[in-house]
């Protein structure tokens, strides 16, 4: 079937008629000595949370995978807004009573300006008769091409502050405009915009103006931010990702497994697998997809422990609980009420353990009501005692606490000034040492360094370090189950 008829058939044909009428291209002589880039269609299904259709998309792909650098490229680099800064901005809209509405921009790669020189072969299906020997000057960027995201953006940052929007500080993908009392935030991802605004007015305000610069998709008020369910009611929102869940509990055939009550069993010691591996490709599988899960700090530490056997995983970490652990617990989800609308972080830290050389940190950030940042990593030195794994862990959620402080530093509609961070830890050497201004010569370089970059913060304001029991750092307080 020819290109055209089958993209009639699938009800792409303005799609494509819009990508080959914008100015993308001129046709142009083959330079004396230029291998054009190659190209193709790509026909895509977008489907819907549930797993309808939505729309057939089509898209025209260039082979940049042929590019030299030096020659066709330069710099690619295109930074993306954090799940973090998501997560912050959808707590301080239910603190301050922000509006939020969604926009999408059509083909966003091919409102990029290249600076670079290049020719392209023309599309399958559209050559141009009597011309077949001549290439295509790209005008604009095109899929595929490895600068495309970074011109996009730069396109994209170049308008809004053209318009008299500031960025962020902390994260290049926020924009702001506020004056009068009233004010808007954007935030980019990709092509996908959030925009947060004090009312309607700003919002349409913004909306007309993007739809002047670029093709533009209004969706309306925000319900689904990459894919995930935003579930508002009069306590606040809550950001569930049931339907994604379901959906890799049944891709993977854990659809029908017996739930379990905990995502991890600390009982089992997972070791290195010295035998034949068992499915890498599908175990790897699983556990990019539950990286996704951008709602659920609960299984943050069993993710984190099973990806360290990627590479040659065996029985004992397939038997691992966690899939299990979610199929009992789908409806779990992250609640933002609104309150407190401070900012206050937990540490912990398990020492050496399981056999092995390093141990493993951990922390999490709650703001208004619900987790908005947390991680759980292994630790990159070795430490002679819990005073010192607990410290590291201290000092890795004392970065997080300064960029998170940075982030609503930089926000205008989060009052100042802002107070210093609280730091709960379970280990009182540690707040000791970190409170105290002596100093301890037989202590290793690594372990003075974190003491003196915590006490740096301490005394700046940035943060301040209590005391917490064990029991009482928030595990599941911060989930709400519909």
């Amino acid at each position: 079937m020819k290109l055209r008829e089958r993209a009639r058939d699938k009800g792409v044909q303005s799609e494509l008629d819009s990508i080959l009428s914008n100015g993308t291209w001129e046709l142009t002589e083959r330079p004396y000595g230029c291998k054009p880039v190659g190209c193709k269609w790509v026909f895509k299904k977008k489907l819907r949370p549930d797993g309808t259709i939505e729309k057939y998309k089509a898209r025209l792909v260039a082979k940049g995978y042929t590019q030299k650098e030096g020659e066709d490229f330069f710099d690619t680099y295109s930074p993306v807004a954090r799940m973090t800064t998501i997560r912050v901005l959808l707590s301080l809209a239910v603190s301050y009573g922000l509006i939020i509405h969604q926009m999408d921009v059509k083909t966003a790669f091919l409102n990029g300006e290249l600076q670079e020189e290049i020719y392209m072969e023309q599309p399958d299906g559209f050559v141009v008769k009597g011309q077949e020997s001549k290439v295509c000057k790209l005008l604009k960027s095109l899929y595929g091409l490895k600068q495309a995201p970074k011109q996009w953006h730069e396109k994209f940052d170049t308008t809004l502050t053209s318009a008299g929007f500031a960025v962020n500080e902390a994260d290049s993908c926020v924009y702001y405009r506020y004056g009068g009392g009233k004010g808007v935030i954007l935030c980019l991802y990709v092509d996908d915009i959030l925009i947060f605004g004090t009312d309607i007015d700003v919002i349409n305000e913004v909306k007309s103006f993007l739809s002047t610069k670029f093709d533009m998709k209004d969706l309306g008020e925000a319900d689904v931010i990459l894919n995930i369910k935003l579930i508002k009611d009069e306590s606040g929102i809550t950001l569930s990702q049931t339907h994604y869940v379901e959906k890799v509990l049944s891709r993977f055939g854990y659809i029908d497994s017996k739930p379990s009550p905990t995502p991890y069993d600390p009982s089992v010691t997972l070791k290195k697998n010295k035998r034949i591996g068992v499915n890498q490709l599908k175990y790897s599988q699983i556990i990019g997809s539950l990286m996704y899960l951008a709602s659920r700090p609960d299984i943050s530490f069993a993710v984190s422990k099973l990806s360290r056997f990627m590479s040659n995983p065996g029985t004992d970490h397939w038997h691992a609980r966690v899939m299990c652990y979610l199929k009992g617990t789908m409806s779990y989800g992250i609640h933002y009420s609104g309150h407190p609308a401070v900012l206050e972080g937990y540490s912990d830290a398990n020492w050496i353990s399981d056999d092995e050389l390093y141990a493993t940190s951990g922390y999490v950030f709650m703001l208004g009501g619900g987790a908005v940042s947390w991680r759980s990593c292994k630790q990159t030195i070795l430490t002679r005692s819990t005073m010192e794994a607990e410290l590291a862990a201290l000092d890795t959620a004392y970065a997080e606490a300064h960029w998170l402080r940075e982030l609503l530093m930089d926000l205008p509609v989060v009052e100042k000034p802002i107070p210093a961070i609280l730091m709960n830890c379970d280990n009182q050497t540690v707040i000791a040492k970190v409170n105290s201004d002596k100093e301890n010569a037989k202590s290793s370089r690594h372990v003075r360094r974190r003491v003196k970059s915590s006490r740096k913060m301490r005394h700046s304001g940035v943060i301040s370090v209590t005391y917490i029991q064990t029991w009482q750092i928030p595990l599941r307080r911060d989930y709400h189950v519909m």
